[in-house]
């Protein structure tokens, strides 16, 4: 996991803590649309920024592969 993909993965767990606090949901269906919502926010962040680069930012490595120091 590069840090890249983590902050795409924190984008989108605020913007769905902050969707949370707007818009109050009530129950377990009401969450589930707002965790979709803040989800897409960092899938829309994610593919605009590989447009810009012409290459995909999503990578096959785990965290603990990615910062291994030996």
């Amino acid at each position: 996991m590069t840090n890249t993909e983590l902050v795409l993965n924190n984008l989108a767990e605020v913007a769905t803590k902050d969707l949370i606090d707007v818009n109050q949901p009530y129950g377990l269906e009401q969450n589930k649309q707002i965790a979709k919502r803040g989800g897409k926010i960092a899938r829309n962040a994610r593919i605009d920024l590989e447009n810009e680069l012409g290459k995909s930012v999503i990578t096959s490595k785990n965290a603990k592969e990615t910062y291994l120091v030996e």
